[in-house]
């Protein structure tokens, strides 16, 4: 896909803590695929993040299969602590 890894480096960097990596993604996608992609590429990125709000505010459950396909990643990022895993954990409590 033209700009493929350009977009991959922007993803990683929307949520990355170094403004300077996201910065040059910026750069780097607009050089790789025109300056209307970065635009565009953030408002998906902020979309995402907004439909996973909602969905954890109005206590939307993971499903299963990214439930059971996560697991390593959830303790070792400590995100079944959060208090909107209960929302999960009510409904697969033996996946937890």
């Amino acid at each position: 896909m033209p700009g493929g890894r350009e977009i991959l480096a922007y993803s990683d960097a929307v949520i990355g803590p170094d403004r300077s990596v996201l910065d040059r993604a910026r750069l780097d996608l607009a050089g790789a695929v025109g300056p209307k992609a970065v635009p565009a590429a953030a408002a998906i990125a902020g979309n995402f993040t907004k439909n996973d709000r909602i969905a954890n505010g109005i206590g939307i459950p993971s499903e299963l299969p990214m439930l059971r396909n996560s697991r390593d990643i959830r303790a070792e990022l400590g995100i079944n602590e959060f208090r909107s895993a209960a929302n999960t954990r009510k409904h697969y409590p033996d996946e937890f």
